[in-house]
């Protein structure tokens, strides 16, 4: 049913894109055109220039008529109602803006040759918002234009995520890409470790104002670290750190997810220059409701739960980059970033076990109360040199330090009505659980005419670390240490890393080719049980990406390895018996898996954008989320490396402006996956189709106002033993920009006729079947006014190459 769903969305948004795209021209043909027209030159090497961004715009307003842009060689032509008096821009990333005035001979004005000339000077704001593209697809990546998107003033940046082609996200607030939970998020090209713990969060009290752009990056060049087997999402934030300052200012409510602020600053003094932002958001605890159910087949017997849970947190996060620049051949950069949440969890439940007969064999109540911190920080230095005979060709010495530390406390008491067998006795849990690493790096790059070559080295010399202990009520207001639930757990993993990689461009050609030898060793140390676990492995990661230009689109074709790391969250071995019947734990023997993916793309630029692609990937070993259950009925869910997993998809983003004001954009994905693998003596197979569609309508009205509608949906995803929740999406927003666009003023309604949503998953083995169903809040509004005020001017050097740790995998959907 919810494939039909799925369908019937995908041809409706289709079937009212194209009969919209019908109905201007009707209009077109009442009201005569003029034609504008030209050829867009590069001023140095006297050559055409394709894909630059050609605008008409309203000469008085200032407002965008018609865009497009230029093809292979440098022409273009643009139709615009006569009557008014037009200007033509031309916007070119690294270029100066050309702006011309139209001077009409007849119905036509040829502007000819119009020169553009390299510049080190930012665009003017009010132009890149009018005229630049949405999308850009380059050889080997995606990037989404945030700021070109208008919707950025008033939703959060989680929001933003669905609108980017091959990102998706779920009921749960889990971002996948490609249906894939395994990638790496990466901020300003760099692990940070605000995405440490669970990134939904951050992006949920972050604006996507504060962002620049999106990059999904489907086949990471050999400078990356290998990790990451969908890819990496790589979020670009606004760094405008020019010569004056610059400073933005947003605040939210959400009656879910409570209040938030945020602070954007830039600020350039001569040759020192800082850019950096802070945020904080408070999460009031919201309690909804929950159910367990689980058969279990030998002996015959059922488990009922049912009751409530209520999270809530305070998070504070922030990043700076320090630049100071020696001369034009030397650049010094120091940065960091810092996460702090403090969590408070609620769980009160009922309990009941049945045997064959129905009848109750156990019944008892439990209240359990905890809370978390997680603190983690980052801080680097990077060293810059050029070269004199060539400015492009540069050496870089990086450094990285990372902090994480996550706090857990658990309290459980049980109830006074208990029947049958006792329940399990009052407990405290507690664990204590990071990470440290070190990274150096060494990078080299050689750029020519058309050749580029990169080289480089790096080593990361990481200590994951978790001490916990469980104490158990013995008797009243006594708790005695439980020995099976105490241990103290280090696991050290050292990576080595070369790497050498290539690029081509000719005129319609673009090749880029690497490959990257990783020497990676483990030791894990079980100080309580004196076991230990060693591990030492090669792997050479390959890459190939290839790009072919046609008129106004392309072609792309990739192949990449890429490799699965466990993180700390998936080797933990702590047993988290928040639910006692149900509890969650990690396998510190976990082992690197290895996938393979090829894709194919094509994007079209001609009129808005249009990004179709297909992928096939495959990986033995791969690291999956399994449960069994023990000889006393307690189901266990944990990782393991089982089996085989394939993928082949088909993905679809249409960005369309059916009028200068009305605007479409439809992202889905049709995903079928292959799983099987052997788990505790028993082999699993399954297999299914998945996918997603996320349509946004926007319209912009005079005086400032523009609404926007959201309609999406995120069906089931297949796992190895069963099928997780569907979830149906739709909101609806407003924007209104006030004192010359440096206020916005936004509202944004997200599912606005449900207060509560079910998300349901299913479990089945030859032993039993689980069914869990959470009411989850729903209906969200946000309100929030951002203002911004500074006054910017030349531009400072920024460093282009830095140390991403984006080797690790986080453990949890994220």
């Amino acid at each position: 049913m919810k494939q039909i769903l799925l369908t019937v969305l995908c041809c409706y948004f289709s079937t009212l894109l194209f009969a919209q795209t019908k109905a201007p021209a009707t209009v077109a043909q009442a009201v005569p055109n003029i034609t504008v027209k030209g050829i867009i030159i590069d001023s140095v090497v006297n050559k055409p220039m394709g894909y630059v961004t050609v605008a008409l715009q309203d000469a008085a307003t200032k407002t965008p008529v018609k865009s497009t842009l230029a093809k292979d060689d440098g022409s273009f032509e643009l139709k615009a109602p006569e009557g008014k008096t037009y200007q033509l821009v031309a916007v070119f990333i690294g270029y100066a803006t050309k702006t011309i005035p139209v001077k009409l001979t007849g119905n036509t004005f040829n502007a000819g040759r119009i020169l553009l000339s390299a510049s080190s000077k930012q665009l003017k704001e009010v132009t890149v918002t009018a005229v630049r593209p949405v999308m850009k697809q380059e050889v080997d990546r995606l990037s989404y234009d945030v700021q070109a998107d208008p919707e950025s003033k008033s939703i959060t940046a989680l929001d933003m995520i669905r609108k980017v082609p091959l990102l998706s996200v779920d009921g749960s607030d889990n971002i996948k890409l490609r249906g894939n939970d395994n990638y790496k998020i990466l901020i300003n090209g760099k692990e940070s470790a605000m995405m440490a713990k669970n990134p939904s969060d951050v992006l949920k009290s972050m604006p996507a104002a504060n962002i620049e752009k999106i990059e999904v990056i489907t086949t990471p060049p050999a400078k990356y670290d290998a990790e990451g087997l969908a890819g990496i999402i790589n979020i670009i934030t606004k760094k405008n750190a020019d010569q004056g300052y610059n400073v933005s200012i947003n605040t939210g409510y959400n009656n879910v997810f409570g209040e938030r602020a945020n602070v954007n600053l830039t600020v350039k003094q001569g040759k020192l220059g800082f850019s950096g932002y802070a945020g904080y958001n408070h999460r009031p605890v919201q309690t909804s409701s929950f159910e367990n159910i689980t058969n279990f087949y030998h002996p015959k017997s059922s488990l009922n739960q049912t009751g409530t849970r209520g999270n809530g947190a305070n998070n504070v996060y922030g990043s700076g980059e320090l630049s100071y620049e020696i001369d034009t051949l030397n650049l010094v950069t120091g940065l960091f970033d810092f996460y702090n949440g403090k969590g408070e969890q609620q769980n009160n439940q009922v309990t009941s076990i049945k045997d064959s007969a129905d009848a109750v064999t156990q019944f008892y109540r439990l209240f359990n109360a905890g809370n978390s911190t997680f603190q983690g920080s980052d801080a680097g230095l990077n060293y810059q040199l050029g070269f004199k005979n060539h400015k492009d060709q540069l050496l870089t010495v990086s450094y990285k330090y990372n902090n994480n530390n996550n706090d857990q406390n658990n309290n459980a008491t049980s109830g006074a009505d208990k029947v049958g067998t006792p329940p399990p006795a009052d407990y405290k849990q507690y664990n204590k659980s990071g990470s440290k690493q070190h990274a150096f790096q060494l990078d080299y790059i050689q750029p020519a005419k058309i050749l580029t070559l990169e080289a480089g080295g790096k080593v990361i010399l990481r200590n994951n670390y978790s001490n916990f202990h469980t104490d158990t009520l013995t008797q009243p207001g006594v708790y005695q240490t439980n020995d099976s639930q105490t241990n103290d757990f280090t696991y050290k993993q050292d990576v080595y890393s070369l790497y050498n990689s290539y690029s081509v461009k000719l005129a319609k050609w673009a090749f880029k080719g690497g490959l990257r030898l990783e020497h990676t060793t483990v030791n894990a140390d079980f100080s309580t049980t004196s076991s230990t676990v060693h591990q030492d492995y090669n792997n050479l990661i390959p890459s190939v990406s290839i790009q072919k230009s046609l008129k106004s689109s392309s072609l792309t074709l990739g192949f990449t390895q890429r490799i699965q790391r466990p993180g700390i969250y998936q080797l933990n071995p702590f047993t988290d018996r928040t639910n006692p019947q149900y509890v969650n734990m990690g396998n510190p023997n976990l082992k690197a898996a290895v996938t393979n993916n090829f894709e194919l793309g094509y994007s079209n630029f001609a009129k808005g954008s249009i990004n179709l692609s297909t992928n096939y990937s495959f990986a033995n070993n791969t690291v999956q989320n399994l449960a069994r259950v023990d000889s006393a009925g307690v189901t266990t869910n944990t990782y393991d490396n089982v089996g085989s997993n394939k993928n082949w998809g088909f993905d679809a983003n249409i960005n369309y402006p059916i009028t200068p004001k009305l605007n479409v954009n439809i992202n889905a994905e049709l995903l079928f996956v292959w799983l099987k693998g052997y788990y505790n003596g028993s082999l699993y197979k399954n297999s299914g189709n998945q996918g997603h569609i996320f349509t946004y309508t926007s319209y912009k009205f005079d005086g400032g106002y523009r609404a926007g509608v959201n309609i999406g949906y995120d069906s089931r995803y297949v796992l190895l033993q069963g099928k997780d929740n569907y979830y149906f999406f739709s909101s609806v927003s407003g924007t209104k920009t006030m004192f010359k666009e440096k206020a916005t003023l936004s509202v944004n309604v997200n599912n606005p006729f449900k207060k509560f949503n079910k998300l349901d998953f299913y479990t089945k083995t030859p032993d039993f079947d689980t069914y869990t169903a959470n009411n989850n809040f729903y209906r969200t509004i946000n309100v929030s006014l951002s203002y911004k005020f500074g006054r910017l001017n030349s531009s400072i050097k920024k460093n282009q190459r830095g140390i991403n740790n984006d080797d690790t995998s986080s453990g949890s959907r994220n």
